[in-house]
């Protein structure tokens, strides 16, 4: 990254760190998509098995290495303050505080799950696949957290191209050893569903090693020296580093958490609703990733220009992220309001699912809408460090508005199961609005300090 005069120069540095995230959100969607389609060619009970595995497992996997992206904000300041001497510090402390949440998550992991399992009553097929299947992940939790803090090392230099490629490769191998584990192909025995498990602890440790290859042989990454010289564990710095990094997680963990939640409340009205909603939830998802890739776009550059004490230009960043957004949301509005019917029926050929999953559609035009405004905002915060009150005002909008208004509405009114997408929407809408008016607060903390 280098400092950019005007919204043209910004608009080019924007795009340069923006489209690689999203690429490398794509790349990592596409493994549970191919889980998914190869378990479900096996037998109902391995598509069960690998579905509830990775519904139990993401919510917390993702939150962890949300409190481990907390990095990207604290280096990339240091970076554009030009502090490059503390930033090897931070990434070696970091190493040793990720490891402690490794361990204590597989601990967790091994002790909740056999009491967690009993208490959703699957077929005894199921459940072994659902426990066997998180077992094998868990051998993999140790070398994608280290490598998650090399990705935000690197990511928050701006070279978001390396991290993309690193992503582009594990990807596909990891989809691919996850077909041999769940086949059986070249003398290996067919796991089922389990097979997804063993695959996908495999390629955690390529994208460790392939993150180890980038910062010992890349610039300006080998000047660092990471792997030299490791200093003994200060716990004070882990205090600050966890500080910035568990909100965020927290964060994340409030919004994945709560679909899950609104899936479990849409089983009452019975397959054809859950069926519809979940389809809808996929597409939003995928959509999702835009405003996604627009916040953490916003996280390295806002970081990067704070650090150097150009107020200024991060809100103009800021500014060019709304537009964007603004953008892209009137466009997906239109092809939804053009093109419903054919969006729908690429999910389902069912005539009952169809004109349900179309009703949830609209719905989630609005939740972009939201998304738009509340995604790049919370991105931006967190390049000014400022996480505390995104965490206070996640809970305030999922849990607080969100599931109740939509409890409420689908159980006191006629809209039914919409009135889940209802409270969403209007939880996400409060929180961009909060998150407005934070962000105003932030802006006029530091203005009068350029540096």
């Amino acid at each position: 990254m280098k400092q950019t005069y005007g919204y043209q120069q910004k608009a080019r540095q924007f795009f340069a760190v923006l489209l690689p995230i999203f690429i490398t959100q794509l790349s990592l969607m596409a493994t549970g998509f191919f889980n998914t389609i190869m378990a479900g060619h096996i037998s109902q009970q391995d598509l069960a098995g690998v579905a509830v595995g990775v519904n139990l497992f993401l919510p917390f996997f993702g939150s962890v290495l949300g409190i481990i992206s907390g990095l990207t904000p604290t280096i990339s300041q240091l970076y554009g303050g030009g502090r490059q001497d503390k930033i090897g510090f931070i990434v070696k402390q970091g190493f040793y505080w990720a490891m402690a949440l490794a361990f204590l998550f597989i601990a967790v992991g091994w002790l909740a799950v056999p009491r967690v399992l009993p208490l959703l009553n699957l077929e005894p097929k199921v459940h072994y696949i659902t426990a066997h299947y998180l077992l094998a992940v868990s051998f993999g939790i140790v070398p994608i957290f280290l490598a998650g803090v090399l990705r935000n090392f690197i990511d928050a230099h701006g070279h978001t191209r390396l991290t993309m490629c690193i992503t582009m490769t594990s990807v596909p191998v990891n989809i691919a050893l996850n077909y041999v584990f769940m086949y059986g192909l070249f003398g290996v025995p067919a796991f089922g569903g389990i097979g997804a498990g063993i695959g996908s602890a495999i390629a955690f440790s390529l994208n460790l090693l392939l993150n180890v290859w980038v910062v010992t042989h890349i610039e300006p990454f080998k000047s660092y020296r990471i792997f030299h010289h490791f200093p003994r564990p200060q716990f004070s710095e882990w205090k600050k580093q966890l500080g910035v990094g568990i909100p965020i997680g927290s964060t994340m963990f409030c919004e994945q958490s709560i679909f899950g939640a609104v899936g479990l409340f849409m089983t009452v009205y019975g397959t054809v609703v859950v069926a519809a909603h979940q389809a809808a939830m996929n597409f939003t998802t995928i959509v999702y990733m835009v405003p996604l890739a627009v916040s953490m776009t916003l996280t390295i550059l806002v970081g990067y220009e704070v650090g150097a004490k150009r107020f200024a230009d991060a809100e103009q960043y800021i500014r060019l992220s709304r537009v964007l957004t603004m953008v892209f949301v009137g466009v997906l509005a239109l092809l939804l309001t053009q093109f419903k019917t054919e969006i729908a029926a690429l999910y389902t050929s069912s005539r009952e699912v169809q004109p349900i999953l179309t009703g949830f559609l609209v719905y989630a035009v609005f939740m972009q809408v939201s998304d738009s405004i509340n995604a790049p905002l919370q991105g931006a915060l967190r390049g000014y460090k400022d996480v505390h009150v995104t965490f206070l005002l996640a809970v305030l909008s999922f849990w607080v508005i969100g599931l109740p208004g939509g409890w409420m509405l689908a159980n006191w009114t006629a809209v039914g199961p919409y009135g889940y997408w209802i409270g969403l929407v209007a939880g996400v809408l409060v929180g961009a609005v909060c998150l407005q008016i934070r962000m105003g607060q932030v802006q006029r903390k530091f203005s009068g300090q350029e540096g």
